[in-house]
């Protein structure tokens, strides 16, 4: 009985001694799990790595001597990381547009809209058309810091028309401030597109992708959160203006130093020469892109700010056609130049313009299909207004989108010809027409009028694009 007693004890000391040691290990693996440190995500190891290497360089006092680490040549990266940038860029305006009806209404976001359009108009004062010049600057005939003088030249240029135009146009404090905000925003995308052009030109492009992307989306988020906290537009206008001067500081421009090779010295010649050279193509870019925002100047004049934020909602599914197509073609131009540059291949280049011109009008038939299943339900959704009763201006706007695609296509074949200066002209007479039909439309016909006047005004730049593309190729082709 004793020693069945005693056999019971050892058996519980055992038991016991057991649980407390499984107890113990099962603790003890709890521990080492937890002291184990956690395998950093992707982006956050690429932030952590970002931040290290710019502080280092920072305080070694010399961001641009720094020993490049990304590679050149990434020709898919180049791709996809460029189409983000693009589309990050292309849709920040709609976006902005969007979160701002949700949040202060229509006619708020209507003031906010006709403010992007200034800023946006200004852009293309500030970009002065370079950055095609730029890149293709292979064999740095004009040294990176003579570009950047330039640039900074046109941006400052850029902000003083800017706080002219709303001095004569009579803007309140609070119409100043957004504006002031947005041009904020568009004087770092104008600067930083020249630091980009210089990582482009050294054949990384996906890294000025990359800078594009990540300024548009830091500009975003602050705004939303801004407007969602305050609900007010001139805080949030320049908090946006506050996120693309942060990005372009701690990303943009130490990436490009520490990318590419130091710059040869700068030269006065080489700023000169830049401005004479790209005046041609700012000229055209801007009138383009003026005759594009006469339609909105016109109804600002007229109409209440609510009709503007109408007219540019209307307007993105026709942006988006012109997207699209630009990212089919663009890629292509420099196949084009060299088909062209082969006299028994000119037959070919021309069946390449009409596809092209083919594919155009395929995008906006299926946008314009969309528009009318999915597309207008989807717009009353996002904005919280009723855009059905302006089914048939969407329509109207869609044709527009397209007409405007074949504008700018038929406007890079000139380029690729070489005959770029004759576009010029062409701009000027279509902008004196633009003044005066769009102003009568609008003051008879209101938002109708403003839709239906920026569809007749692009016909016509697009017949006389047509007619001169007709006449260079048979100029040339006599040679």
């Amino acid at each position: 009985m004793a020693r069945t007693s005693r056999r019971r004890g050892r058996a519980q000391e055992t038991g016991l001694s057991s649980l407390v040691g499984s107890r113990a290990g099962r603790h003890e693996s709890r521990s080492s799990r937890a002291a184990k440190p956690k395998k950093e995500g992707f982006l956050r190891r690429v932030t952590n790595h970002w931040w290290d290497r710019l502080i280092s360089s920072v305080f070694s006092g010399s961001i641009s001597q720094q020993s490049e680490q990304y590679l050149s040549h990434q020709t898919t990266r180049d791709y996809v990381c460029n189409s983000i940038g693009q589309a990050c860029w292309g849709g920040f305006f709609p976006l902005l547009t969007i979160v701002a009806t949700q949040f202060v209404g229509a006619e708020n976001a209507g003031l906010f809209s006709m403010a992007m359009v200034v800023g946006t108009l200004l852009f293309f004062v500030g970009n002065y058309g370079v950055r095609t010049y730029q890149v293709s600057d292979i064999d740095e005939m004009d040294s990176f810091y003579d570009y950047q003088v330039n640039r900074i030249a046109t941006c400052v240029a850029m902000v003083l028309i800017g706080l002219l135009y709303c001095r004569i146009r009579g803007y309140n404090g609070d119409m100043t401030a957004i504006v002031c905000g947005v041009m904020g925003f568009r004087f770092f995308d104008a600067l930083g597109d020249v630091y980009e052009g210089r990582l482009q030109q050294k054949d990384k492009l996906y890294l000025a992708g990359i800078s594009q992307a990540v300024r548009c989306a830091l500009s975003f988020v602050v705004f939303t959160v801004l407007l969602f906290i305050t609900r007010n537009m001139v805080a949030a206008s320049i908090g946006m203006a506050v996120g693309a001067g942060a990005s372009f500081v701690l990303l943009t421009l130490p990436l490009a130093l520490m990318e590419t090779e130091r710059s040869l010295p700068l030269t006065w010649r080489g700023v000169k020469e830049i401005f004479v050279n790209c005046f041609p193509l700012f000229l055209a870019a801007f009138l383009y892109n003026l005759i594009d925002s006469m339609p909105k100047f016109a109804i600002e004049g007229v109409l209440s700010y609510d009709n503007q934020l109408y007219y540019n909602a209307m307007y993105f599914p026709a942006h988006a056609i012109l997207m699209a197509a630009a990212m089919i073609y663009k890629p292509q131009l420099l196949r084009l130049a060299s088909i062209w540059d082969d006299p028994e291949q000119h037959k070919r280049f021309d069946l390449i313009i009409l596809a092209m011109m083919g594919v155009i009008a395929g995008i906006t038939v299926i946008v314009g299909l969309f528009m009318g299943w999915l597309g207008i339900p989807i717009m009353s959704f996002l904005y919280g207004l009723d855009f059905e009763q302006f089914r048939p201006l969407v329509y109207v706007m869609v044709v527009n989108g397209g007409i405007c695609a074949a504008i700018d296509f038929l406007y890079q074949i000139i380029t690729v010809l070489r005959e770029q200066q004759a576009v010029s002209r062409l701009y000027l007479i279509a902008f004196a027409f633009s003044v005066p039909v769009l102003w009568l439309l609008v003051g008879f016909s209101g938002l109708s009028g403003a839709v239906v006047g920026a569809v007749v005004v692009m016909s016509i730049l697009l017949v006389l694009l047509l007619s001169e593309y007709f006449a260079i190729r048979k100029r040339l082709e006599r040679y």
